[in-house]
């Protein structure tokens, strides 16, 4: 096992954590039972955590992590899932209301829109988590398979950048205008009142 350290001309070389972390998909789905790929690879450098818990990474995943870390390879664990082809999320745009609870929702920022405005995902930026699924009251949302894409370490790095800027994101959204107990109440008016206008439209095109 590498553990980080002072490398070359004082180069800091990657701790275990940052090495397991690259092998991982990235796709910030939490199911391996961890907020996201980073804590799970911590997880699994102090021996908190298996290598068989990531199911987007599947079997492939788990033999890479078994050989950077000297173990044997183990069959994933069935309780975090079952390994797919990749899958997207797509909106059918005539049902959605404009809520935006499916936006902050999204660990990558795939999904754009605003405020009762028709939202949309980016394809190429998916990773096919499934998160946003939860929180969209219309059921709206599906996730399509893929099968011909291949997910590449090029696509793990990338998800990887936008998940850090939708961090970011998130702590300048948690300075909100209107006092934090109120929020949840607001959301809820929103998104009755945007139901309610969708079933009114739904009524004078029937």
């Amino acid at each position: 096992m590498a553990s980080g350290g002072q490398g070359l001309r004082g180069v800091q070389s990657p701790s275990l954590a940052d090495q397991i972390d690259a092998l991982l998909p990235q796709t910030q789905c939490t199911k391996c039972g961890y907020a996201g790929c980073r804590p799970y690879a911590e997880a699994i450098a102090v021996g908190d955590a298996q290598i068989n818990q990531c199911p987007p990474g599947g079997r492939a995943g788990i033999h890479k992590l078994a050989q950077l870390l000297s173990r044997a390879a183990l069959p994933l664990n069935p309780a975090n899932g079952i390994e797919q082809p990749i899958r997207v999320a797509v909106i059918d745009e005539g049902r959605c209301i404009g809520c935006t609870l499916c936006l902050p929702a999204c660990p990558v920022g795939a999904i754009v829109g605003a405020a009762r405005r028709m939202h949309t995902v980016i394809a190429s930026h998916c990773t096919g988590c499934d998160l946003c699924l939860p929180p969209c009251p219309m059921d709206c949302i599906t996730l399509v398979p893929v099968p011909a894409r291949v997910w590449t370490d090029a696509d793990a790095n990338a998800a990887r950048r936008r998940y850090s800027a939708q961090q970011v994101r998130r702590v300048r959204a948690a300075e909100p205008t209107v006092p934090n107990a109120a929020i949840p109440a607001l959301k809820a008016a929103t998104v009755a009142a945007a139901i309610e206008r969708a079933r009114e439209r739904r009524a004078a095109g029937s």
